[in-house]
């Protein structure tokens, strides 16, 4: 396992987050993921098959853990939520619909937010491959790169540089 996870575990679970760790290192995400997104990173990969859930303290940040991917997550949002509001946005814009899913076709989302507004961390898996980037209402699409890679993203997050790790 990557050490990174580890430290991350174990930092997450010091910090009050609600972390739950699977049983056995095996996870199947639904075909539409795997077929959307085909080169996920394989440390996000180690990550969803040791992680079956991880929320923030105050219950308003959340990692997209394999049950939302697969939709048997009782979060109230679903894993592409923010897609989902910028094509209605779009309404019957059909140029803009196509923009808005080849963007998110391009940025795995891997981190929700509802905590002062919507937000996100997605990970970039066609152009600059494992790198973060963060996401804002109302334009989504329109993001900020945060960290080079997933390991670099945990160090973010355990230092208190980038938001999710609040104790509220």
């Amino acid at each position: 396992m990557n050490n990174k996870i580890v430290e991350f575990i174990i930092w997450a679970q010091k910090n009050g987050w609600d972390i739950v760790e699977k049983s056995s290192l095996q996870f199947n995400l639904d075909h539409s993921i795997i077929s959307r997104y085909k080169e996920i990173p394989h440390d996000y990969l180690d990550f969803l098959s040791r992680i079956e859930k991880c929320v923030a303290p105050n219950e308003m940040t959340w990692f997209i853990c394999e049950n939302e991917f697969n939709n048997r997550s009782d979060i109230a949002f679903k894993w592409n939520e923010y897609e989902l509001l910028s094509l209605e946005a779009a309404m019957d814009d059909d140029s803009w619909r196509a923009e808005i899913t080849t963007w998110w076709n391009n940025y795995m989302p891997i981190v929700m937010s509802v905590d002062g507004g919507y937000s996100f961390y997605a990970i970039d898996v066609t152009n600059d491959k494992g790198a973060i980037v963060r996401g804002y209402e109302p334009e989504f699409e329109e993001v900020e790169k945060v960290s080079n890679t997933l390991e670099e993203f945990f160090d973010l997050m355990m230092s208190s540089a980038i938001e999710g790790n609040s104790k509220s």
